[in-house]
């Protein structure tokens, strides 16, 4: 290989040389000392010590727990999802776009806060606290479906929106009825959208580690909570690493193969299928139970945030804002902290602008990371070479998305406290945990656009005599940015409320909102609950006005959020 494809393929590299280093060191060292806390026991291989974590019958009740809970909610999701997604998408209805925003909302809360929602909705003194069902795993369900409806409203509704409405309209004009028409010409259309939105739904549902944790405590425990629970002691009182080690590398293995899975799935499309973006129709009268069911939706999504605002604003039968005053100390020490002036370290004022400090430097860091993976992955290929190293970036680029928050974080705990890579105490931490935590969904927004660029644009560019900066600022940019700026917008509201990996490795004098209300809510003491139900809803809506933005700046019928 000489001349041109030798510098292309060298310009290659150097565009993927960061990403990949930064995903060596923070991604792949990780991963591998979580191997060797599963696998070696003192430096020699011992498969054993994994058999004998998964034979506990603990360990088979939470793997059991935790397939069960997330396929009934993801079945749930996608049933609720479908009719919005419909509506949303190809219907012209009143504020359309407004209600679109609103149901995205509960997918970037926090899911500290989407726990402590459904706990006070489901509480005895909730709206449905006749049904019992606080501490059951129904209220998991709830909490898991609220939290992920919102995937499979979004992606199946942007490919929905771009469908191509003549094959439906054929079969209608030939006599189908609409149900005829949905079940032979519509939902097989939409089979790849309506996959790959229940795989992630799955996905998210089994690593859904702030919800599991908020409303089954130690009694009913997922994979993921189970890792935290027993790095943290919390089960038996005393450190079980190898056990948690054991356990992630079992979700790890699950994750990927459900991936791969839902990839294969992904891969076979109809061919017969067209895409042409076209204007909603006004709502017919057979539309009339999809715009119900939406309604209802929209009903379920709201009513656990209503019941949190209101009740941050209630206390002793009474309206005030004593909640909302309290977030300017430290907790209420009821004598279980050991700690003088308070139960935090710090006010949790403190901790909002930690949340929001933390969430600037880790949305630029996925940004550049992001635009990185995404010029290589996107970037079109002349040789076979040049094809092999793109894809065998792609892939490597995307490992992420097989690796929860947690099991991130569990890794950066035990590998990164040693010399050269001790940076336990370095304030650069918490930030790379969050930006390799938004990474995949900053790829997966660009990725689609920079796919639909006519790369003859950029020939053109470069016919006229434009170096390769002055073709992307005219080429690229121009229909870039506005995707990009959403992509921030999407990373910052992510990075704010993520829980997972930063539970394991902040430090507890720079805490993070979500960890100070997870601490809160934990601690006894009423006006300790209330503060953290005040702090969610400064959080909640922290998060919802960014995705109101987003929304604004939303490219249809490109990406999956």
């Amino acid at each position: 290989m000489t001349g041109a494809p030798l510098k292309r393929l060298a310009g290659l590299l150097a565009l993927a040389a960061v990403p990949t280093a930064v995903l060596a060191v923070f991604f792949l060292l990780p991963v591998w000392g979580m191997l060797q806390r599963g696998l070696w026991s003192e430096g020699s291989f011992d498969p054993g010590a994994l058999l004998d974590v998964l034979a506990q019958e603990r360990t088979r009740d939470v793997i059991w727990f935790t397939l069960w809970t997330s396929t009934v909610s993801t079945v749930v999701a996608v049933v609720m999802g479908l009719p919005a997604a419909y509506v949303l998408h190809r219907l012209a209805i009143p504020m359309r776009s407004a209600v679109r925003a609103a149901l995205l909302v509960p997918f970037v809360l926090p899911t500290v806060v989407v726990g402590i929602a459904v706990r006070e909705l489901v509480s005895e003194s909730g709206p449905l606290g006749f049904l019992h069902l606080d501490g059951t795993p129904v209220a998991i369900l709830i909490g898991l479906v609220f939290f992920n409806v919102a995937v499979v409203i979004r992606t199946v509704g942007t490919a929905w929106e771009s469908l191509d409405r003549r094959p439906a309209e054929a079969a209608a004009a030939l006599g189908a009825s609409p149900l005829h028409v949905l079940t032979t010409v519509t939902l097989p259309a939409l089979r790849p959208a309506i996959v790959s939105a229940a795989a992630v739904v799955f996905l998210f549902c089994a690593t859904g580690f702030g919800v599991v944790l908020m409303l089954g405590g130690t009694r009913y425990a997922s994979v993921e909570t189970e890792i935290y629970l027993l790095t943290t002691g919390a089960i038996t009182g005393t450190v079980e690493y190898q056990a948690a080690a054991a356990l992630s590398l079992v979700q790890l293995a699950a994750v990927v193969v459900l991936l791969a899975v839902a990839a294969r799935l992904r891969a076979v499309p109809d061919p017969t299928v067209r895409r042409a973006k076209a204007a909603p129709a006004r709502p017919q009268r057979h539309d009339l139970p999809a715009v119900v069911a939406t309604g209802l939706v929209l009903l379920a999504i709201a009513t656990p945030v209503v019941t949190l605002v209101v009740g941050s604003l209630r206390r002793d039968g009474a309206w005030t804002l004593v909640h909302y005053r309290a977030l300017r100390g430290s907790g209420e020490d009821v004598g279980a902290s050991g700690m003088e002036g308070g139960l935090l370290r710090v006010p949790v004022t403190e901790a909002l602008a930690n949340s929001l400090r933390i969430a600037v430097d880790a949305t630029w860091m996925s940004l550049l990371l992001g635009l990185l993976v995404a010029f290589v992955v996107t970037r079109k290929t002349r040789s076979r070479t040049e094809a092999s190293v793109r894809n065998a970036f792609d892939g490597l680029f995307m490992l992420p998305l097989g690796v929860s928050a947690v099991t991130l974080g569990f890794g950066f705990l035990i590998t990164l406290d040693d010399p050269p890579l001790d940076l336990r105490s370095s304030a650069l931490l918490v930030p790379i945990a969050q930006a390799l935590v938004a990474l995949p969904l900053v790829v997966r927004v660009l990725v689609p656009v920079l796919q639909g660029i006519d790369d003859r644009q950029r020939q053109a560019a470069a016919a006229l005599g434009a170096g390769p900066l002055r073709a992307l600022l005219t080429v690229d940019v121009p229909v870039l940015w506005r995707p990009l700026l959403a992509a921030a917008g999407f990373a910052f509201a992510v990075s704010l409320g993520e829980f997972g990996a930063t539970s394991f490795i902040v430090r507890a004098q720079v805490p993070t909102l979500p960890v100070v209300i997870y601490r809160l809510i934990g601690s006894p003491g009423e006006l300790n609950y209330g503060t953290a139900m005040a702090a969610s809803v400064v959080l909640a809506a922290a998060t919802a006005l960014v995705i109101l933005l987003v929304e604004r700046l939303r490219v249809p019928g490109v990406g999956v959020i």
